[in-house]
């Protein structure tokens, strides 16, 4: 990235968080209905305003003759997206705000399932990054799905796995079996993230 010299992808990955705001906001998730993880444009994302249509106007900026500094901040808004579609709960319900309500006991204190899934489980391995990556290769990854909408009704489906929704007091049980899961949502975004830049660039 020549506009920001020494920058890494993992670098500028919370720069969409950053600048975050009442405009921005709804891009960063999608309210599917339960019992229906099929994407409608229509009805799921009015005015164009969700992660799956962010994300598909980014790769349109990535694709462009754009000036540089806009389709690096494209780059970077895209980048984020992708993680955040991966995250079950970033393609939840509107009903609880993705989770955002489920007020939870887990790991010795108070949380609520939304922030369990975005960086609770994570935590909980207590490895360093360069550990986790360690731990990641070992997981099947799934790349074939670069469609933003697919992605986001596989994660709709994750959150309508029985035993998805725990008991306000998170036992291990629910810890070990999701887990594993969560690694493999986290191993994916990267394979996919560079797939969808290898096809814009290669």
């Amino acid at each position: 990235m020549a506009l920001k010299p020494g920058a890494t992808l993992a670098a500028i990955s919370t720069w969409a968080d950053e600048h975050r705001n009442r405009t921005t906001a709804a891009r960063h998730y999608i309210n599917l209905r339960r019992g229906n993880c099929t994407y409608n444009a229509q009805r799921d994302c009015p005015n164009g305003n969700c992660v799956v249509e962010a994300i598909n106007r980014q790769l349109a900026v990535l694709a462009s003759d754009a000036p540089d500094e806009k389709r690096l901040t494209a780059l970077k808004y895209l980048v984020h997206f992708v993680a955040d579609v991966h995250q079950p709960l970033h393609a939840g319900y509107a009903d609880d705000r993705g989770g955002n309500t489920i007020q939870l006991q887990v790991f010795g204190r108070g949380t609520n399932l939304h922030t369990l899934w975005d960086t609770g489980l994570i935590q909980n391995l207590d490895l360093s990054n360069e550990a986790l990556v360690g731990k990641l290769t070992s997981v099947p990854t799934p790349v074939a799905q670069l469609d933003a909408a697919g992605i986001a009704g596989e994660s709709c489906k994750i959150v309508g796995t029985p035993g998805f929704y725990p008991e306000r007091k998170v036992d291990a049980d629910y810890v070990e079996r999701f887990t594993p899961i969560m690694q493999q949502r986290l191993l994916t975004v990267g394979a996919r993230l560079a797939a969808m830049l290898d096809r814009l660039w290669r």
